[in-house]
């Protein structure tokens, strides 16, 4: 009798893959998620504090203060919505972390007033859902 080389259909096992994640250099200061520990920033990423001063503002998010970074990684992200934040009206999508699903802030789509075209295609991630790690004293 010949050997098949494909088992039978009721012995197949389908299985999730593994979201892919990306690791951040360990000779980098990092932000990570609180919850899972995946990387989500490296530090040079985040928009200086000197600026946030000189634009007379901080972040806040739904659950307190806020950084916002240039760019991000293991995040995904929702559907752009507009909403009314503390500085005008945005068009902003959720984001979240790919590895544990929590919602971790938002991503500026668009920027109706001209004073505030410099967060389109930035992030804002809480305090509240991410760690420092590597090398901070």
């Amino acid at each position: 009798p010949e050997l098949s080389e494909e088992p039978p259909a009721e012995m197949v096992k389908m299985t999730k893959s593994k979201t892919f994640q990306a690791y951040l250099p360990n000779c980098h200061r990092t932000y990570s998620c609180i919850h899972c520990r995946a990387h989500l920033a490296n530090h040079d990423e985040l928009i200086s504090k000197a600026m946030q001063f000189f634009l007379m503002q901080s972040f806040q998010g739904s659950q307190g203060r806020a950084y916002l970074f240039n760019s991000v990684v293991n995040v995904g992200c929702g559907p752009a919505e507009e909403r009314v934040l503390l500085t005008g009206l945005h068009a902003v999508a959720d984001i979240y972390c790919e590895n544990c699903k929590t919602t971790l802030g938002w991503k500026y789509e668009h920027a109706f007033e001209s004073s505030q075209k410099y967060k389109e295609g930035k992030f804002i991630i809480e305090l509240a859902h991410m760690i420092k790690d590597n090398g901070w004293e």
